[in-house]
């Protein structure tokens, strides 16, 4: 495997922004933002998806501790429902690009859509959080971060199963939602059951 590259611009602070959540059904879509310092080196620092739980954890000790800063934000679930959940995953980015205590001179974002963020120039990668060590960072923390606020919700809700699936469109909470209906937490915009695309004959 080749190593991360540490930035787009060398020459510039620049931050690198990841999501995590989009395609869930209940919660947050979560977003951060960090600085890494100059030469930054981290063993085993990717994607946040091809992960084990532990070794995000670990990973985001690191990333907490070398940081220049780092900042973590949620869009909330009526807020993705009002907006849609390109919009509030980019708004997500935002925010985190807003709690950051050293103003970016570039942005690098994951993915291929960004909306312009003040005067701030971004560069859009495809799969950048496995290619460039601040947007994996931002991956890690997104996921660890969004991780947790599910495992406190699932102490609310528990028949769900939020701890062990994060909100995604698992077959078990799938069978939750039908046996039990929707939570405040769930995004009604989204397609809860493969039954609503079904007409009525």
């Amino acid at each position: 495997m080749t190593s991360l590259k540490e930035k787009i611009h060398l020459d510039l602070i620049e931050c690198g922004t990841d999501e995590a959540g989009r395609g869930c059904l209940a919660g947050p879509v979560t977003a951060a933002a960090v600085i890494l310092p100059q030469g930054f080196v981290c063993a085993g620092l990717t994607d946040s998806k091809t992960l084990s739980r532990k070794r995000r954890n670990q990973l985001r000790e690191v990333i907490e501790k070398e940081a220049l800063c780092y900042h973590v934000a949620h869009v909330h679930q009526a807020k993705i429902d009002e907006i849609n959940i390109l919009n509030a995953s980019l708004l997500a980015m935002h925010l985190a690009i807003d709690g950051l205590k050293i103003r970016p001179e570039h942005i690098a974002v994951d993915g291929n859509r960004f909306h312009k963020y003040k005067d701030i120039p971004a560069t859009t990668v495809i799969k950048g959080d496995g290619k460039y060590l601040h947007i994996a960072a931002a991956s890690i923390l997104a996921k660890t971060y969004r991780d947790e606020f599910m495992e406190q919700l699932d102490k609310e809700f528990p028949q769900y199963k939020w701890q062990k699936n994060q909100g995604y469109p698992t077959a078990q909470h799938r069978s939750a939602i039908r046996e039990h209906g929707t939570t405040i937490y769930h995004r009604m915009s989204f397609k809860l059951l493969p039954e609503q695309l079904k007409l009525p004959l």
